[in-house]
């Protein structure tokens, strides 16, 4: 492997600011646009090396800048190319970026239009979940600059929709996940399509035996950057976890984000109806709040993604779903209502802040059962998470739904804050067999008498019988 230091011609490729790594000046202009000025670490080593044309291999803990690491110097090297023909036979695709996820497509697709927005480079995303004609007209206008998912991408191949055949670029984001997602047979049906004459980019979270496999099947002499050791968290998130009762989480959330007046935030949930059920209460409670998990469509997934974004819903509760790729400027706080089972998880949630060298917060609430959990993730990361002491106001634990005990120590139905009044109990008198007494008896005589006084009213006559004659 090349030094990850150097190119291949030996100078140094460290700068201190994105106006000396030479970047086209639209580029440059969009770059200072976004408020970017100095390179994170990720940026710093693969940009100038991106540029120079050489195979990246690329590691970094999430929130580094990966996106614009790729991104930049790739639009770059496509900007001698960029026209303003209407002819889609002039807008060939001439780079292709994998993605395992339809947000995190989705998400490096706006990274390069916001980039790329004062070119005449054409950008399109393709991810399954969506109608795909809007996709295939798309497609055929012709575009640059692919963004794609690896099943929907080969149904498009498959329509004959798009062709591969001018890629000069290939980027695989996130590789280890596309992996755990079983997209290996997608990925190698896809390369195979490519020329084989091409530059590509692998980054990925962590580098396994299986992805340094992966990265030899179809890297040519890769430079290796791994800016970060192995599920490292960002040190300007601030950690701190506070232990609760199993019935009192829901209140936890809800009074960490009104007391501190906290906006844009992820709440994250191991369960697709957790997130669901937690949202409901949230807005119950005035927090203008939105779920997204797998069950979700694309369209709900994408308008609630968008809300978010724009600051329009306040609170985000997710699975992981949304742990890896959704990238939202400033957010200050990630809170887990519930740890994670799988430790990484953890990385990546609480990397969806202090993005970038911003600052942020990840707060977690966990039971006594769940204390094993967290210990999982402190071996993994190989730092104690600070534990802290949670004083929840009496209000907030009544407030919405809060879980009571009966005495048998099974747990009794959710019981509203404003329970019904207690019922009247019923007389006993309802109870009874019915006892005639004198004066029903001498009323009913009364009733029942011939109008003259001698004996009984005649009865009705039987159906169909008619009655007996008694006078003759």
């Amino acid at each position: 492997m090349t030094d990850a230091n150097t190119t291949t011609s030996g100078k140094t490729t460290t700068f201190e600011s994105f106006t000396e790594v030479g970047l086209h000046p639209d580029l440059l202009k969009a770059v200072m646009a976004s408020g970017y000025t100095k390179p994170t670490p990720i940026q710093e080593q693969a940009m100038p090396l991106i540029m120079d044309g050489r195979d990246i291999m690329g590691a970094a803990q999430t929130g580094t800048g990966k996106t614009a690491a790729f991104t930049l110097p790739l639009l770059h090297r496509l900007m001698p190319m960029a026209n303003s023909s209407m002819s889609p036979a002039r807008h060939p695709v001439r780079a292709l970026i994998l993605a395992p996820t339809r947000e995190l497509a989705d998400q490096v697709a706006e990274s390069v239009k916001r980039y790329s927005h004062s070119s005449p480079l054409r950008v399109a995303v393709v991810f399954g979940g969506v109608d795909m004609n809007a996709q295939r007209d798309q497609l055929r206008k012709g575009c640059e600059l692919l963004i794609a998912t690896p099943g929907r991408l080969l149904d498009h191949i498959e329509q004959k929709n798009v062709s591969l055949s001018q890629v000069s670029v290939l980027v695989l984001d996130e590789a280890d996940r596309m992996l755990d997602m079983g997209f290996l047979p997608d990925l190698e049906r896809i390369v195979r399509l490519l020329p084989k004459p091409r530059q590509s980019l692998l980054f990925s979270a962590t580098f396994s035996n299986d992805i340094r496999k992966l990265a030899r099947s179809f890297l040519n002499n890769p430079v290796e950057i791994n800016v970060a050791p192995r599920n490292a968290t960002a040190e300007t998130v601030t950690q701190i976890a506070y232990p609760v009762a199993p019935n009192e989480k829901k209140a936890a959330v809800l009074y960490t984000l009104k007391s501190r007046n906290l906006s844009q935030v992820i709440v994250f949930v191991n369960t697709k109806i957790g997130a669901s059920r937690v949202a409901r209460e949230l807005v119950s409670e005035g927090i203008n709040a939105e779920s997204i998990h797998g069950d979700r469509t694309q369209a709900e997934r994408i308008k609630a993604l968008d809300g978010f974004k724009s600051g329009e819903i306040a609170v985000l509760v997710a699975t992981d779903v949304a742990a890896r790729g959704l990238d939202v400027v400033g957010l200050p706080c990630v809170i887990n209502m519930d740890l994670p089972y799988n430790a990484e998880d953890y990385v990546h949630r609480i990397g969806r802040t202090g993005r970038a060298g911003a600052k942020g917060e990840a707060i977690a609430f966990y039971t006594q059962t769940e204390e094993r959990l967290l210990e999982d993730i402190e071996k993994l990361i190989k730092t104690p998470v600070p534990r802290g002491v949670l004083s929840i106001p009496s209000v907030f634990l009544a407030s919405g739904h809060h879980p009571a005990r009966a005495a048998t120590g099974k747990p009794e139905r959710y019981k509203k804050t404003f329970p019904a009044a207690r019922a009247t109990p019923i007389d006993d008198f309802f109870f009874r067999p019915y006892e005639p007494t004198k004066q029903d008896v001498e009323s009913d005589a009364s009733v029942n008498r011939r109008p003259d006084g001698h004996g009984p009213k005649p009865m009705l006559a039987v159906l169909l019988g008619g009655r007996p004659n008694t006078e003759n």
